[in-house]
Parts: structure tokens; C-alpha cells; sequence
């Protein structure tokens, strides 16, 4: 958007959105729009949003409904809403990343999947960790219900939506066996959203989940051994190399892992 064009939306009050929002849930069809615009960058950071009235009449809105739904973006970090200044959109720095309709757009609007790239990289660090600490601390009782998921994995190879299934449980139970409840809860934040992406649940060949498999024995065996770097090591390993191999072939080229 170029200062021209974001002076001439707030003066008509016009952005690129249906003339009116489906009845059902408006503050939430409300919300998500104009999160996608800011995050698409068709509203910058500096950016004004319309005065409410042309704004709530292009959504079918209430001004009530409006305030609300831009009440839910400042506590995002999207925007900020000052006297006299109106509502200003405001830099990535303060969005809030790890907000699930913010998130969801960041992955939506990444055509280099730099997004998923730095998902992968924080998703594997976090779950390093805790599979050192699992290592460490696992009770018999739960080192065998880790067992019996890595056995569902072996025996679910040729049938793939229980196959994967049972790979996240796998890193769902060692997640839980470290009983560090803030590390898992972003970690498994960041998984479900990197999953609800096309461009990351992707069909890929039977070799893949074989190779996963194997990966999956490796950081079993090093937990069963009470090895913590080793643990470590080979979760993270495993984080980064999954997405590497799932990785569409034409954006190889740029930065990241999974």
C-alpha cells in the first residue's frame, strides 16, 4: 500500500472487503478480515484504519460489534487505538505470534514458508528440551505408554492416517512426561497450526513415514537409556529433518528447516 492509496482508503473509508459479512458470528468474520488485511500487508504498519461508520457499513456491522472486534486486535498487538489518532496498525514486533487467527494468516500469506521455517526452528528447540528433561525424570509407567505409541507407529506403516496419528501422540506423550506445561503448550500450539497449512500436510511417499519411524526409534532408545543430550539431539534432529524432507521442492532454496 503506498502512502497515495492509504491516504485515499481513509479519506473514502474503502478497503477490500465484501460489502457485507455472513450473519452468522460477525465479530469473528470481522476480526479475521481485518487481521488478513494487516497481515497481508494491504494495511501497514503507520496505517489508519476507516473511520467506523463507512467500516462497519462495509462489514453489515454494528458500531458495537465494530469496537469489539477492534478491542480484540489491540489486545493482538495489531493495532492501537488512541484519542484523536484513531486506530493504527502497528509493527510485527507487536503482534502477538503465538495468537491462533494472527498465526493461521502469517502461514496463509508466506509464499517463501519463512513462517513454517521459523516454526520448525522454535518447535524443535522447545521440544528438545523437553525431551531432555524426559530422559531424565521418565517413570517406568510412562516410559512403557511411550512404548506402546512407538508400537502403533510400527505396526499403522501402510495405514497412513493412523500412522500419523500416532506420530503426534508420540510427541504429545514425551511433551507431557517432561511436565514442562508452558514449553509443551507453545510447542503444541505451533504444531497444530503448521498442520492446518497445505503447504505443510502434504502427501509424501511411504519412504518418508519409514524414515520418521526410524527417527522416532532413535529418540525412544535414548530416553529408555536415561541419555539426555543424546534425547536432545535426536528430537531436534528428527523436527528439522521431517520438514526438510516434506519441504516443497520449489521453495528449497530459502531459509529454514521445518
Amino acid at each position: 500500500m503506498t502512502e497515495r492509496d492509504g491516504a485515499d482508503d481513509q479519506m473514502t473509508g474503502a478497503l477490500s472487503l465484501p460489502l457485507r459479512a455472513p450473519a452468522k458470528r460477525l465479530g469473528v468474520v470481522v476480526v479475521e478480515a481485518l487481521v488478513d488485511l494487516i497481515v497481508s500487508g494491504e494495511l501497514e504498519p503507520g496505517d489508519t484504519l476507516p473511520p467506523e461508520l463507512p467500516l462497519g457499513q462495509q462489514f453489515g456491522v454494528s458500531r458495537t460489534v465494530l469496537r469489539e472486534s477492534v478491542k480484540k486486535l489491540e489486545e493482538k498487538g495489531l493495532v492501537t487505538v488512541g484519542q484523536g489518532r484513531g486506530t493504527v496498525v502497528q509493527p510485527t514486533r507487536s503482534w502477538n505470534m503465538l495468537d491462533r487467527v494472527v498465526l493461521e494468516a502469517l502461514i496463509a500469506h508466506d509464499r517463501s514458508l519463512g513462517v513454517l521455517d521459523e516454526i520448525t526452528v522454535v518447535r524443535a528447540q522447545l521440544e528438545s528440551a523437553m525431551a531432555r528433561e524426559t530422559a531424565t525424570s521418565r517413570s517406568p509407567a510412562e516410559l512403557d505408554a511411550l512404548r506402546g505409541v512407538l508400537e502403533e507407529m510400527r505396526t499403522s506403516l501402510d495405514d497412513v492416517p493412523r500412522f500419523l496419528a500416532a506420530d503426534v501422540a508420540f510427541h504429545e506423550t514425551v511433551m507431557a512426561m517432561s511436565h514442562n506445561r508452558l514449553a509443551e503448550s507453545i510447542a503444541r500450539s505451533l504444531f497444530e497450526r503448521a498442520r492446518e497449512s497445505s503447504r505443510y500436510s502434504i502427501d509424501v511417499p511411504a519412504t518418508f513415514h519409514e524414515q520418521t519411524l526410524q527417527e522416532h526409534e532413535q529418540v525412544f532408545a535414548a530416553i529408555a537409556a536415561g541419555s539426555a543430550d543424546e534425547a536432545a539431539s535426536t528430537m531436534l534432529g528428527h523436527i528439522v529433518d521431517a520438514w526438510t524432507r516434506r519441504r516443497p521442492a520449489d521453495h528449497r532454496g530459502t531459509k529454514g528447516a521445518k
